[in-house]
């Protein structure tokens, strides 16, 4: 049984091809710069040469036939025809409260989706434009959304509310959504693997740090609390966004500035974080970098960074009253050596004895592929756990259309 997996974004479409019996993917790629004359498509194929052409590509709908014609290539491909495909997932950003899981899409679905873009408008719309395009070029194939909001559905009303008038919640939907949830529950389910523990007696700490980045209170296998709010603005401090700040800032810097709304939400979200604090980049391989060479400003901005999300493990282990495990994942969870230590330095108190020879084998530049998760030796333990957002979806979709 072979599933696509389907993540549109904006000017991108990502895919994998996974087959099913044994979770094995078969290829994967992304259609890059979606609109322009110089798209880039890129496709690699499980064991085969890596393959990149650029070529005008319109909108969504060229892409998602161009990906699929190069699935079915005589040459390349690994498929014989469409019919090969069993079911497409689509990771889906916002559900709202309409979806605490994943679900077989159909009309019904389709305009749920529309209404939640509401909150989401960078991202439904992107989303639901690779569903059409599926409907109309895989008309017999069924399709599953799997929202990133879901597993934070669970949350208590204490959670999720924010101190502002009920009312807004009843006729606005003003609320903690939480992102990113398809990534925490994964790897909180592998570390409960690799503690050989069932995740239903366990408190995990769930840090997804990417450009956009949030950490996750997993107790019980649920998300009880979660860093990231009504919107992917709040929390950590990220690539470009600010995260957590005094809300009559905004109103102060609107004001002294003569700023629109528009141009304050794209300071606080596209010129604010790591890029804001170091007026140099966004990319933590680079401020790393200047960091090794002394540059002070680049070094206070990933201290800034690294306190953040220490507070919120701090929080968030009091919120569960403990914690077993603390999980680092996502492109600078996964990779960064500085961030973890820096994370994790003087806390003992929550009995995390931090294993630094084991952390630096967790970096791209290691000679070998890392033996174990763990980068600690106390009781709390700390691991580096590679997200699977996409297995995560194909499993869902598997489950609900098939059993």
């Amino acid at each position: 049984m072979k599933i696509l997996v389907l993540n549109c974004g904006s000017s991108s479409v990502k895919y994998q091809l996974i087959e099913m019996d044994h979770e094995r993917v078969i290829c994967k790629g992304i259609v890059e710069r979606i609109g322009n004359k110089d798209a880039i498509l890129r496709y690699r194929p499980a064991g085969r040469p890596k393959e990149r052409e650029v070529r005008p590509v319109a909108d969504h709908a060229e892409a998602i036939d161009a990906l699929l014609s190069t699935l079915m290539d005589p040459d390349i491909g690994v498929l014989k025809n469409r019919g090969e495909i069993a079911a497409v997932g689509h990771r889906t950003v916002h559900g709202g409260e309409a979806f605490a899981g994943s679900v077989r899409i159909d009309d019904r679905v389709i305009e749920a989706i529309k209404a939640c873009a509401v909150f989401a408008p960078l991202h439904n719309p992107h989303n639901l434009a690779g569903i059409e395009v599926c409907k109309r070029l895989l008309p017999d194939v069924p399709q599953v959304a799997v929202f990133d909001t879901a597993f934070h559905q669970t949350m208590s009303p204490s959670s999720y509310l924010y101190a502002l008038p009920y009312s807004l919640y009843q006729e606005l939907g003003v609320r903690r959504y939480g992102f990113h949830g398809t990534s925490h529950l994964y790897v909180a389910r592998r570390a409960a693997e690799e503690l050989g523990r069932s995740i239903e007696e366990l408190k995990i700490v769930t840090c997804h740090l990417g450009n956009g980045a949030s950490v996750t209170a997993v107790k019980g296998g649920k998300s009880l609390d979660t860093s990231m709010g009504f919107t992917p603005l709040e929390g950590l401090v990220m690539g470009t966004r600010c995260g957590d700040i005094d809300p009559a800032l905004v109103l102060y810097v609107m004001r002294a500035k003569g700023l629109s709304p528009e141009e304050m939400d794209g300071l606080l979200n596209k010129r604010s974080g790591m890029l804001g604090l170091t007026e140099l980049s966004h990319d933590m391989r680079e401020i790393e970098a200047k960091v090794q060479e002394g540059d002070e400003r680049c070094n206070l901005a990933l201290d800034i960074y690294c306190h953040r999300i220490k507070k919120y493990i701090g929080a968030y282990a009091a919120a569960m009253g403990g914690v077993d495990a603390v999980v680092f994942t996502g492109g600078i969870g996964e990779n960064s050596d500085i961030v973890r230590r820096r994370v994790c330095a003087n806390m003992e108190f929550l009995g995390i004895v931090f294993d630094k020879d084991a952390n630096m084998q967790h970096v791209p530049w290691a000679r070998a592929r890392p033996s174990s998760p763990h980068i600690s030796t106390g009781p709390t333990k700390v691991m580096v756990i590679p997200t699977n957002e996409e297995l995560v979806i194909a499993r869902d979709a598997k489950q609900i259309l098939f059993g």
